[in-house]
This record gives structure tokens, sequence and C-alpha cells, in this order.
């Protein structure tokens, strides 16, 4: 059992690293480096100065904002002071920062800019624990009177002052941090019900750490790019818990929108992302594909089968035969490397996907190109990660052999249990759940899955989302789902049919490229709505639908579809903030189109 916290490692890399870079933030087109200690500067001022208002051991304290260093000299703060810290979403709406600040007790939060102060501000009447609003960003705030507000920069100060007058102070207080003491809340997606705050302790997380450091360890010349939520358990891996590892630098994008950008300029070494940023890449290559030079578009297609033949050779654990790998160099040398390059990956040594399945088609085609992707398991009430693909033990179809730190059976009715010292510390202040999920320190996981010969764990499914039609076949959603989700038309798809006789299915389009094909097509429309309405658009669905169902059971073909005509929404609770589509909300909202496609 480890003895260690994450204050203590972050002490003993700001020691040993020093001068070297440890963060950089893109500043008005800019790289801003950080070096471990400055970072280690900014931590200790913002820890003291967070005492010095009275924050209190035990306390909860929340970040609402987007990823940046401030985000995290804030969370390791937070834990130095042997306080819990709570991240919210930064996608959030203002009654859902209130459900998370009441149900946390938070005493402090921290934003990152106007937009989230006025957030809280709308509902801090109805916060009595709430004392004060840390704003990192400060500009359009000046004018505003609530003494509820103060500045990051105010609190740093006061810590500095602190740090001046109590020399060696902070250092100390990493030693009165525990390995079982609460380090983080991390509020479930809540795609079954209101988010449940699960409690990670030190503990927790650092077995879940060396358990991947024991497998594939990062060391301190990698670099990675920080893109998802920090909030999020899994971007909280690669960009704290593993960092305190390993010493690796973190490069804050400046948002989604400029990520093919940043990866280029930083062409990271390791990458981490969901399934829908990995099938916008590979739709982007596919859609500019189609506009380019036709010798390009000649190469392409003859490099293509070679690397699906060479990714095919290592599935297998087969070696690649010497005529291959020939083959293979000089697609590489025309195409692949191009591609890379292009995606901001060409250095990268390792990458993965997580928090949903994605398809087998988009990880054949970049294994295909050189970018092994592999898939992993995890969830919030796990730490992080269960198992991950090691080495050259990459197939499409698992998720790799669970980590030896932990238990793992299969229930009767194949639901996935876990033991081990990462399972997390109970869901904040409900109990009841809590025994509903662990129960004799069994970990229920919600998930459907089987361990193959090999030791490979293999997910079906949410065990709720399982469909059973009404001739009694089982069908796993999310399989067909992701096929459909390969087609450059389909950004989302819902598959219906519990207890009915045949499967239907919700579309969403894809925006961009379904314009573009429209425009390509002399299709007048104005908005997303207008093409989801236009029968030619209707019937490019129709046939990508069809190429899906020639590949499928009988029973598990789409009888019916139907084309929404709005986009589906993080805002409107239709999306969870890493894209997962809540299903119950969707059928609940969408159930007269799917009535009318039953004949109801």
């Amino acid at each position: 059992m480890t003895s260690d916290t994450l204050p203590k490692l972050f002490l003993d890399n700001a020691r040993r690293f020093g001068d070297r870079v440890a963060l950089r933030e893109k500043d008005l087109g800019i790289w801003k480096r950080i070096t471990w200690l400055n970072y280690s500067k900014h931590v200790r001022h913002f820890c003291l100065g967070l005492m010095e208002l009275g924050l209190n051991r035990g306390d909860t304290v929340s970040i609402l904002g987007d990823n940046c260093p401030e985000w995290l000299y804030a969370d390791l703060a937070i834990q130095f002071a042997s306080a819990i810290t709570v991240g919210i979403y930064q996608t959030d709406t203002a009654p859902q920062v209130h459900y998370i600040l009441d149900n946390s007790d938070s005493r402090y939060i921290v934003v990152r800019d106007q937009e989230q102060a006025d957030k809280v501000l709308e509902v801090k009447s109805d916060l009595p624990l709430l004392t004060r609003i840390i704003v990192i960003d400060m500009k359009g705030l000046r004018h505003y009177e609530d003494p509820i507000i103060i500045s990051f920069d105010q609190v740093e100060k006061l810590g500095e002052r602190v740090a001046s007058e109590k020399s060696g102070y902070f250092e100390d207080l990493a030693s009165r941090t525990m390995p079982k003491d609460i380090a983080l809340i991390v509020y479930t997606s809540g795609t079954t019900g209101p988010p449940k705050g699960a409690m990670l302790s030190h503990l927790n997380i650092l077995t879940m750490t060396d358990a991947m450091f024991s497998k594939e360890p990062f060391f301190e010349n990698d670099s990675l790019v920080s893109s998802l939520p920090l909030c999020h358990v899994a971007e909280r891996m690669f960009s704290l818990f593993f960092q305190m590892r390993s010493g690796h630098c973190i490069n804050f994008a400046e948002g989604i929108d400029t990520l093919q950008e940043d990866l280029a300029e930083i062409s990271p070494t390791a990458f981490l992302n969901v399934p829908r940023i990995w099938e916008k890449m590979h739709s982007n290559i596919m859609i500019k594909l189609q506009d380019a030079f036709w010798l390009k578009r000649w190469i392409f297609n003859r490099s293509i089968p070679i690397g699906e033949r060479v990714a095919r050779f290592r599935w297998e654990g087969k070696g690649v035969p010497v005529h291959w790998k020939l083959l293979y160099a000089m697609a590489y040398l025309a195409m692949f490397r191009h591609l890379r390059k292009k995606l901001g990956l060409l250095r990268g040594r390792l990458f993965y996907t997580g928090a949903a399945p994605l398809s087998p088609e988009v990880i054949g085609f970049f294994h295909a190109i050189g970018i092994w992707i592999k898939e992993s398991y995890g969830m919030t009430e796990m730490s992080g990660m269960v198992s991950v693909q090691r080495g050259d033990d990459i197939r499409p179809g698992n998720v790799g052999k669970v980590f030896d730190e932990i238990e793992c059976k299969i229930a009767r009715d194949g639901e996935i249990l876990l033991k081990g010292n990462s399972v997390f510390s109970g869901y904040y202040q409900n109990p009841k759940a809590t025994a509903e999920a662990v129960r004799d320190g069994w970990f229920y996981t919600g998930d459907v899955g089987e361990i193959d010969e090999k030791e490979h764990l293999l997910i079906k499914d949410r065990k709720k989302d399982i469909i059973i039609t009404s001739g009694g076949k089982n069908i796993t959603p999310s399989e067909i789902e992701n096929r459909l989700k390969f087609s450059l038309y389909i950004k989302e798809a819902i598959i219906i049919g519990d207890r009915r006789k045949f499967l239907t299915a919700l579309i969403q389009l894809e925006l961009e490229n379904v314009s573009n094909w429209a425009q390509s097509n002399r299709i007048l429309f104005t908005t997303y709505k207008s093409l989801a309405r236009n029968e030619q658009i209707y019937d490019l669905i129709k046939e990508e639908v069809g190429e899906v169902n020639r590949v499928l059971a009988n029973v598990e073909t789409i009888k019916k579809f139907t084309i929404l005509d709005k986009e589906l929404d993080h805002d409107d609770e239709e999306l969870t903030a890493t894209m997962k589509v809540r299903r119950a909300t969707v059928e609940e909202k969408f159930s007269d189109l799917i009535e009318k496609m039953y004949g109801g």
C-alpha cells in the first residue's frame, strides 16, 4: 500500500525538476512556459492564501472553468490544505452549478471568468455555505461590488505574505495529508439521474496510477495536450495523477476549436481523447481527400490496404513479413507520415481512447496509418482506469487486461464486478447509493462484459442499455450505433427496440459534412432543420443505414429510422459534458417520433 499523496509527489517533482518546463499555455498565439519552480510557487501562495481566508481541513472547494494552469494550481493548493477539490464542467448551466455546489457543501469556488462568475452569482442566494467566489480573469468584473468576489491574484498575494512570514510551513502541510484522506470529489456524468459525487482518496488515485505505470509508464520527456475538461477523471489522470509520477509536460490547448492547430504545434508524445474527437479526425481526413488532387487520392487508396494488412498481422500477434514491411515503409513515406503530421501526432508513441466505445472501423483506420490507438476501460468510481491494451497486444474489440492490482469477476448476469484499493471511497453524503454500488468490497460497474481466453476484458454495453426484443433476443445497441457513426454523414445514432418487434434508430446529421454534400449536389437549405427534412438527405442517410444493415444479422438490422430535426445539446440535457448521449432523456423527449416509427 502506497504511503504517498499527491502533495508529497508534487514537492518531490518541484525539487527534482526545478527549471524544467512543467506546463505550457497558449496566450495570444504564443506558448508561455511554466517551470516546476514557478508551478510550486503558485500552488504555495494560493494554498496559503486560501487558508488565510479560512479554508479548513476537510472543506470542499469547487473549480469551474476551462482548462488552464490556474485550474491545477487551485487543485493542488486545495489538497495541500487537506481540503477537497470538486470540479464543475464549464458548460454547466447555473442550475447545474447550483446542484453541485449545494450537494458538495462547497464553501469556496474558483471560476475562470465573468461568464462563470455570473452563473454562481445567479444562484448564490440559495447557497448559504458559499463564502467566496475567486475569479482567475477579472475582465468585466471590476465594477462588481459584491464582497463575495475576490481575484485569484489577491488570494495569491495573501499567500505570498504568509509564506514570507512562515518559512517551511507550506512544505510541512504535505506531511499532514494522509493516503486515505479524500483528495477529490468527482461527479458522475448523470446519464441515469442526478450526478453523484464519487470521493477519491490519495490511496485510490495512486493505486490506479501505479498500476498503470507498472505496465505502461510515462516519462519526464513526454509531452501531453490537455483538451478534455479537467473535472473529468480521464483528463485529471493524464494532467495531474500521472504527471505527479513522471514529471511530464502538460500543454493547455486554447480550446476544442483550435485543438488540431495546437496538436500540430506541440506534436505530443501521448494523446488521450474521447471517441467523438477520434471520429472527427477520421471524418476530416476523408472529407478533405474527396477534394484532393487525383494523385493524392490514388496514393491514399493504394496505401490504406497496405496499412490495414500490416495492422492485421499485428492484431493476430504475427510477425510482419519482409515484403509487407517494405510496402508499408513506402506507404508511410508517401502518405501516412503526412497524415500523422497534419493531425499533430507525428511524434506520438501512446494514443488512447476512453469514456465510451470507439468503432472498430475508426480504430482500424488509425492503426493502418501508424497511430496505434489503445482502447481502455475505466470509470470515476475506479479512480480512472481499470484496464488498457499493453505493448503490442492491441486488437479492436477488447480493452486489454485488467490491472494486476484489481480483482475482476463476471456476475451470472454478465455484470463486471471489481475489487481493490482503487475502488472509490463512496458517494458524498449518499450512503444508500454507496451501499448499492459496493457490496462486500465488490464494485458493481453496471457494465456487461466477458473475459476471453487470453484474459482480455471485453465490454458489451451498459447493463441498462441492453435491448431485449419482443422475441427475446439480446442486442447490444452501442455496437450498431458505432457502425452507423463510422459514416461521414452521421454524428449520433440512438438505437431503439427494447420489448419491441424490430429495431429503429434516431439519427443526428454530421452538419458540416452533410452541408458540404448538399452544396455539392446543389440542394438548397438554410438550417440544420431544413437539411434534416430534405428528401435527398433522407435518401443519403438511407444508403448509409443500408450499408450497415448489410453486415448485421437480420434481428439486428434497422427497419426504420428518423432524422432528428435538431442537434442534441448539452444545454438541453440530451448530452453529458463529454458528449455521451443521455439515452433515457432522448427517448423521452422524442417519444412521439419513436412511436410513429412503430405505427403509434
